[in-house]
């Protein structure tokens, strides 16, 4: 078991408030739509070299398959221990001392209807010689709508406007460069923010960090809700499995947090749960 001081503590057991709220959120959707569909949560331990299961923290994995979320995973996690030299060298603050303590929520959401998008968030508290926050979500609809687009993108930027205003242009800007796919030459999604290395006043950064799972608790089942019954064709579910491919290649090929993940010793699943359960590659 890890030693967490004030702030660790604070900002792991805002993640976990986080996640129960969203995949209740998440389940009563499922409700409306006939179906029982519940998450099934599962505990694990961190697996580090020289540490005994549970020293160095872990997590629980959830995930839910239904009728509207084919497959959605909402993962919460507190790790700390010490990283490999060479990811050391890659990890803000850590070049120098490479002890490490995280703690964050990640989720992704894989959809049964094409016309309703899928979609990412994550936020985190990351601590080396630095402390930081970072996180972030994108929409990634296999089919646009404008409408869609616009009501997410104007949740974060509300969230993003109450704490700098400079945050939204700069945190936009930065997700559309974050979440492309430079071997297709396109963008996974429509965008929203991201968001990184985020120092200085704790209180202040933790204060956004929570206004942008706020945001995404406010405008993602809005959306979901809209889309959900909307009629679809084969057509439509073959362009939705061509786009899951893409974003399985986005994840496996550039994410951060699934390299995060695999070089922590952080739980195989949990890492790979943001890959679509089925797919499609012309």
């Amino acid at each position: 078991m890890i030693t967490l001081d004030g702030e660790q503590s604070e900002a792991r057991a805002w993640f976990e408030s986080l996640r129960t709220r969203i995949c209740t959120a998440f389940e009563e959707i499922e409700r409306e739509a006939g179906s029982d569909a519940s998450f099934l949560f599962t505990p694990w331990d961190r697996e580090a070299e020289g540490m005994a299961p549970g020293e160095g923290g872990g997590g629980v994995r959830g995930v839910m398959k239904g009728k509207v979320f084919e497959k959605v995973g909402v993962n919460v996690s507190t790790v700390g221990g010490v990283f490999a030299p060479e990811f050391a060298k890659t990890i803000h603050g850590a070049e120098n001392d490479p002890r490490f303590f995280a703690t964050g929520i990640s989720l992704v959401a894989h959809m049964a209807n094409p016309h309703v998008p899928a979609v990412h968030m994550n936020t985190r508290f990351l601590v080396t010689e630095k402390r930081w926050f970072g996180g972030g979500a994108d929409l990634n609809p296999p089919i646009p709508y404008a409408e869609d687009t616009a009501d997410f993108h104007a949740a974060f930027k509300s969230a993003c406007d109450a704490h700098d205003p400079s945050y939204y242009d700069k945190f936009k800007a930065w997700a559309d460069d974050y979440f492309y796919i430079p071997h297709r030459k396109v963008h996974r999604g429509v965008g929203g923010i991201f968001y990184d290395h985020l120092t200085g006043d704790f209180d202040a950064n933790f204060a956004f960090t929570k206004s942008v799972g706020e945001a995404f608790l406010a405008a993602f089942p809005p959306i979901v809700r809209r889309r959900m019954n909307s009629p679809w064709t084969e057509a439509d579910r073959a362009q939705m499995f061509e786009w899951r491919g893409r974003y399985a290649e986005f994840n496996l090929v550039h994410d951060r947090g699934t390299l995060f993940g695999l070089k922590t010793g952080g739980n195989i699943e949990a890492i790979l749960m943001s890959l679509p359960p089925m797919a499609s590659w012309s």
